[in-house]
């Protein structure tokens, strides 16, 4: 069956995170993805936080499935020679170096334009044009400065990051849409484009409830938060649901670390819940009846309903708490879902052959398509393909091979 983007040839020169997780999801689509790394070393992720010595990590595996590798240094002239052959013959480049690091080596939006005007050349920055720009960005630093981190955690602590890769990941989401965009424009237009993401401005983005609310400070508190008196900042907001209904995090038994179910009181669950957990005394009492009776104990009421979430398990009180539409969730921590059948079966998680550890699980493609199904395959060894990418797009012969290999360009 014919892949969403088959024909689409993609020059990947990222690496960490940011980069590679977009490029990861164009190459489950389809796309020919080639990614360039640096003779003898590589993606830095092949080395970070191995789990099994002189093999690829699984930092790199899970972030790199799917590609064809090519090592080439575009120091040298012939690494520039191949390196121009590789853009001539791409319909997107994607790069998350440091601002000017390409246009250093002779390769300007405008030179690569001339070599190809079809090309998509994507990039992703730590920050856009402003007193920042230069600085170097990290996940946390990205979740620092574009507001997540100022808002999460609980209000009388330090702020918090997320364990949800929103500033590397979400950032790559966000520039896979905009290469997507420019593919389309490109199909009407024929000229290719620069797309540019910033991966402050992506965190921004999906913080956007978040200066929601430091709009509506100017006319009155914030009810949902737990901490109401929060002067003119958006507060941490704990375990807040964020949408106006309140919601937490409840004990269920046997206690573990993550035996916890996320619990949200609608109006209308109000009696149903308080029949179920043996309270119906509650459900007319002018102290609990409406939610602006309830607004002011909020720490009461979940500690009524926590007495009864914790006489049974998270998986039952889910049962049970689906059963009245009351909405709510497991918290399910990594051994949860990295052993749940259902992930499985729906290949939200899948397991991979590796030829030199073995076979891995990572996660499967997150966007299904009806009509193109993704096979997630292997990440690539170092430069594993070298000599099929230079024979099959750059068009060198044998001799070439070895004077390129011979001069340190490949």
């Amino acid at each position: 069956m014919k892949k969403a983007l088959d024909g689409i040839r993609v020059l990947d020169m990222t690496h960490v995170q940011s980069g590679p997780s977009c490029t990861q999801i164009m190459a489950w689509f389809g796309a020919d993805v080639i990614k360039v790394e640096l003779p003898g070393r590589g993606d830095i992720t092949r080395q970070q936080l191995r789990d099994l010595p002189e093999v690829d990590s699984l930092y790199f595996t899970m972030l790199n499935c799917n590609k064809r590798s090519i090592t080439v240094n575009i120091k040298t002239d012939k690494g520039k020679e191949i390196f121009s052959r590789l853009i001539a013959a791409c319909d997107v480049l994607v790069e998350n170096f440091a601002p000017g690091a390409l246009d250093r080596q002779g390769f300007t939006w405008e030179a690569i334009q001339e070599i190809n005007p079809r090309i998509v050349y994507a990039s992703i920055k730590g920050f856009g044009a402003g007193p920042f720009v230069d600085c170097k960005a990290y996940e946390t630093v990205a979740q620092a400065m574009g507001g997540a981190m100022s808002t999460t955690g609980w209000a009388d602590g330090p702020p918090t990051t997320s364990g949800a890769q929103v500033g590397d990941t979400g950032t790559g989401m966000h520039l896979l849409a905009g290469i997507l965009a420019a593919l389309y424009h490109r199909e009407k237009s024929g000229q290719g484009q620069r797309v540019e993401v910033a991966m402050q401005d992506a965190v921004l983005n999906l913080c956007r409830v978040k200066m929601r609310d430091q709009q509506r400070l100017a006319n009155g508190p914030l009810d949902e938060y737990p901490n109401r008196e929060v002067g003119d900042v958006v507060p941490r907001s704990g375990n807040s649901s964020g949408g106006g209904q309140p919601g937490t995090a409840l004990r269920c038994k046997p206690g573990g670390p993550n035996d916890y179910i996320y619990t949200i009181i609608q109006p209308q669950g109000w009696a149903p819940l308080m029949k179920l957990i043996g309270r119906q005394e509650l459900i007319e009492h002018p102290d609990y009846a409406t939610p602006e009776a309830r607004v002011n104990r909020l720490d009461e009421v979940f500690a009524i309903v926590e007495e009864w979430t914790q006489t049974h398990d998270k998986f039952e009180v889910t049962r049970l708490l689906n059963e009245i539409n009351v909405p709510c969730g497991p918290i399910l921590d990594m051994k949860d879902l990295i052993e749940d059948d259902s992930m499985a079966k729906r290949g939200a998680v899948v397991e991979v052959d590796h030829p030199e550890r073995g076979t891995f699980k990572t996660v499967g493609c997150p966007i299904r398509l009806s009509d193109s199904p993704v096979e997630v395959t292997t990440s690539p060894l170092l430069g594993e393909h070298t000599e099929e990418i230079l024979k099959q797009i750059v068009g060198f012969a044998d001799s070439e091979i070895e004077e390129a290999r011979e001069t340190g360009a490949i």
